[in-house]
């Protein structure tokens, strides 16, 4: 699935740009922090950072001696490279695959590293709501196998969610699922 951007952009650094900006767009870096995130020289990263500002899909903020990047939320394209994102990264599979799959559910986040668009091929879940963990645990090694990635999920009651909610304030998260009530 990565290949599907691959084989329209040609330049590594921009697809893990695309990834890390449009997964979450309320995120934002700096030079230097997406330089080590990606281990990749800080002029490749500035190069692509410079591009993809000129093309106004990112915006840059300056803030004392740092500038910051985000994506631009004005952007014309920005449901469709949100949806083309998630869909090389897997999160539209995690969607349908699990979560539209469960029952009772009240939400599904997606947490740390990936909520912050960070493709480390783990993705980690917390799910509120009344689960069946035989079934979660049966429709995440399906939905491993086909986006070729890991899935840990946190499963919690909505009481459990209301009393850990605290702890999870400063963690990265980013709603993918709601129920309808």
């Amino acid at each position: 699935m990565p290949d599907l951007f691959s084989g329209l952009i040609t330049s590594k650094t921009r697809i893990k740009l695309l990834i890390r900006f449009f997964t979450n767009p309320d995120a934002r870096a700096y030079l230097r922090e997406l330089s080590r995130e990606f281990n990749i020289s800080s002029n490749s990263v500035r190069e692509e950072l410079n591009h993809l500002t000129r093309t106004e899909l990112l915006k840059s903020t300056r803030v004392d001696r740092k500038v910051y990047y985000s994506a631009n939320m004005s952007h014309p394209l920005l449901p469709e490279l949100k949806a083309m994102v998630k869909k090389v990264i897997g999160i539209d599979a995690v969607v349908d695959g699990i979560v539209n799959r469960l029952g009772e559910l009240d939400f599904a986040y997606l947490i740390d590293d990936y909520a912050e668009g960070k493709d480390t091929g783990i993705i980690d879940l917390l799910i509120v709501g009344n689960v069946d963990m035989h079934h979660l645990n049966d429709l995440s090694r399906k939905t491993e196998r086909y986006i070729k990635r890991k899935i840990r999920h946190l499963v919690m009651s909505q009481k459990e969610f209301e009393e850990f909610s605290p702890k999870f304030e400063n963690r990265p998260k980013l709603l993918i699922w709601k129920s309808k009530l």
